[in-house]
């Protein structure tokens, strides 16, 4: 697995990479059983973030699972109490640690969820009828108070390039012209929500026929 994570800042407290022999916090895929550093690090930061109310120690025990679970649920990953990329990625910057240049994936996906079943309109930019970059737009500046742009295609230039969307990333797609032409926030586990010209708000998965076939590359997008 790739280093996620090279240093986790909660509660004021740095945990850093384990010391020069040990592999670094996010290597390890981690599950009920194992018992190592990264264990005790993941368990500390779930305390922290009010998911897990027993003792830190380096054993992942069956509470520490429920733990997971709860925090994955809340991050809207797949709750199987395994600390995979994903989770480690959350844990990292699931809407308590945030970079200075990093928008809270929590709120903009909360706001996204709560827009579910709106109908599309062509242009429209409200509530009462979203395009698909109508809906970003609106979603980013009402729950994260970040401007993006009207266009599909200027959001995508806008954005910064990453290789696999991870959970608040937004995918694109090739749709109805050449180059990217619809877009949607990432949801994790392959779904995705948008503004669908057939369905309205929705959520829909990245590896079905349709998308998986159109699909050129996902972006993130920094606070302003």
């Amino acid at each position: 697995m790739k280093k996620m994570l090279s240093a986790l800042l909660v509660g004021g407290a740095l945990f850093a990479s384990p010391a020069m022999g040990h592999a670094a916090f996010g290597d390890t895929v981690l599950k009920q059983g194992m018992t190592n550093d990264d264990v005790e690090q993941v368990k500390t930061v779930l305390k922290d973030k009010g998911f897990l109310k027993g003792e830190v120690s380096r054993y992942f025990n069956y509470e520490t699972k429920k733990a997971v679970m709860a925090f994955q649920e809340k991050h809207n990953l797949e709750a199987d109490g395994v600390v995979g990329e994903n989770t480690y990625n959350a844990l990292g910057k699931g809407g308590v640690v945030e970079g200075e240049s990093e928008v809270n994936t929590d709120k903009v996906i909360s706001k996204a969820k709560s827009l579910m079943g709106t109908p599309y309109k062509w242009g429209g930019t409200t509530p009462s009828g979203f395009d698909c970059s109508g809906y970003l737009q609106y979603v980013y500046k009402e729950s994260v108070g970040v401007d993006i742009p009207r266009t599909v295609e200027d959001i995508y230039k806008a954005g910064e390039n990453v290789s696999e969307p991870q959970v608040g990333d937004l995918v694109f797609f090739e749709t109805y012209k050449e180059g990217p032409s619809h877009a949607g926030i990432y949801l994790g586990d392959g779904k995705f929500i948008n503004a669908s010209s057939s369905k309205g708000v929705t959520i829909s998965d990245k590896n079905s026929s349709y998308w998986k076939d159109r699909y050129i590359g996902a972006k993130r997008i920094a606070a302003n």
